[in-house]
């Protein structure tokens, strides 16, 4: 999850393309802050430790529940008309979106459970409580599984050649291909191939951190899902770890510290 947040942050600056496209930026200044990329990557994570041993409609009620819950708190972070109208509705259900939120807010499913099926069932259930359309479940579904296979120790090679074969994803471009004519999109189909493509292309987490935030457009998310990735495949340096707890709330960092604790049982 600290992947996830740390690219929340770093991105935030530079989306829709006000990052001028290039690596060579600072990684923290004023305008580095957490958006809802954050705030339902800890509502999510909340969730899923707390339903650890629920059937699926325990899992999405407590889904829904937290995610109602930390949105409310934290209502100013950037969320879409959408996702808004579900967090205060009174009685929020699933709107098929296709949008890329399912996909940043998954990562906790990468790192809790022992199997990648089992992972991409719970990928599919924190996906389901609002993006319910076939293309929001692949985006979470695809992101949680490149976060397993990746802590599991995989090669990026492996994690490629799965996420082709099982979600259909285009990864033959090169983020240098890709760069020049993306634009701000926030849909998960233009944004986790692109995303992994990051990940796959980086040779560090801060590598693969920069060269997300480059190819611009919705790249607070596109970095979220990417340094996810990173995260599990690198682990996130000690600098950098500090850095975020800095810029979150305190009751953020106690639901990361738990599911650090349980991963490292």
């Amino acid at each position: 999850m600290l992947g996830a947040i740390l690219g929340d942050i770093i991105g935030s600056p530079y989306e829709f393309d006000r990052g001028g496209k290039t690596k060579d930026f600072p990684l923290f200044s004023r305008k580095s802050t957490f958006t809802d990329d954050t705030v339902m990557t800890v509502a999510v994570g909340d969730a899923l430790v707390r339903s650890l041993c629920g059937d699926s409609e325990a899992v999405k009620a407590e889904l829904v529940r937290s995610m109602r819950r930390w949105g409310r708190k934290y209502p100013d972070s950037g969320y879409g008309g959408r996702f808004r109208g579900w967090l205060w509705a009174e009685d929020p259900k699933p709107y098929k979106s296709y949008g890329n939120g399912s996909a940043m807010r998954v990562s906790a499913a990468g790192w809790l459970y022992d199997t990648i099926e089992e992972t991409r069932y719970e990928a599919r259930l924190t996906a389901e409580v609002t993006h319910n359309h076939y293309e929001g479940i692949k985006g979470a579904e695809a992101t949680a599984s490149a976060i397993f296979l990746a802590r599991k120790g995989e090669s990026k090679e492996f994690i490629k050649d799965y996420i082709v074969r099982e979600f259909r994803y285009d990864l033959s471009r090169t983020c240098d291909e890709i760069r020049p004519n993306y634009r701000h999109v926030e849909s998960c189909q233009e944004t986790v191939p692109e995303a992994i493509t990051a990940f796959l292309e980086g040779e560090s987490f801060e590598d693969v951190v920069r060269t997300a935030v480059s190819l611009g457009g919705d790249c607070d998310t596109l970095t979220c899902i990417a340094a996810s990735i990173a995260e599990a495949y690198y682990g996130v340096p000690d600098w950098l770890v500090e850095e975020c707890r800095k810029r979150i709330p305190e009751e953020f960092w106690e639901v990361v510290e738990k599911i650090r604790n349980i991963c490292n049982q």
